[in-house]
């Protein structure tokens, strides 16, 4: 499975939300009536205050506040070296984030959890909203869906039964991948940003996820895992 792909030419990603603002007060007045009105049906018995805390799941309420990302590396001995771009300037995020894909193969692989229906559209539609302009590797309008180069391990996964959403967490699990135990969950990402402003914990659990899924895609193609010591973080600048 999944032979015909070059690693070499794949970049997996994973990217962190959070809110917009730190607590529903904050939300200006015209936003908080939108927000009630889009989480309606979702709320169910909950207030639209209490739901708030969820916002991050939107990229209209939401922002992006990590993306992390992992080049396979090494000829026999196979690697992953994993850089993230974060920041409280999402604009200046995306923008480095998109500077470094255009440095890329127009034609390079984006890859990542549950990516087709939150990764991916979520970084466009920030991109959009922030005036950054599409690298090529993100630009699918007008496209057929076999000139799109995005996988998604969960769709794979799928083989075209669309009944379930499998966790990350599962695959690893039942895949004997082994992993890091974090002491965060995604749950939790707004709470740490907003309350206790870690956002460096937030991008050591983003890059989990990225090896986590690198290592997910070395257990579709048959072949065997990652060792810890060929894996790279770049640390930030």
């Amino acid at each position: 499975m999944l032979e015909q792909y070059d690693l070499h030419n794949l970049m997996v990603l994973d990217i962190e939300t959070v809110p917009q603002y730190s607590d529903h007060e904050q939300v200006p007045d015209n936003l908080k009536k939108l927000w009630d009105l889009k989480t309606v049906n979702q709320r169910k018995e909950e207030t639209a205050e209490n739901f708030y805390e969820r916002a991050g799941i939107w990229a209209e309420f939401g922002k992006i506040i990590c993306i992390s990302v992992g080049i396979f590396t090494g000829g026999k001995q196979t690697g992953l070296r994993i850089k993230s771009f974060a920041g409280h300037d999402e604009k200046e995020l995306l923008e480095d984030f998109a500077k470094m894909l255009h440095g890329q193969s127009p034609n390079l692989v984006l890859c990542a959890h549950n990516g087709k229906e939150f990764d991916f559209p979520y970084i466009c539609r920030r991109m959009l909203i922030n005036g950054v302009k599409f690298p090529p590797q993100l630009q699918i309008a007008g496209k057929k869906p076999w000139e799109i180069n995005h996988l998604d391990t969960m769709e794979l996964w799928k083989f075209g039964d669309y009944k379930n959403y499998t966790s990350l967490n599962l695959l690893t699990t039942i895949f004997d991948i082994p992993t890091p135990k974090d002491d965060i969950d995604g749950s939790m990402v707004g709470a740490v940003y907003w309350k206790d402003n870690q956002l460096d914990r937030i991008c050591t659990y983003c890059q989990k996820d990225v090896l986590a899924t690198a290592q997910l895609l070395r257990r579709y193609r048959g072949e065997e895992l990652i060792d810890e010591e060929n894996v790279v973080i770049v640390e930030q600048p």
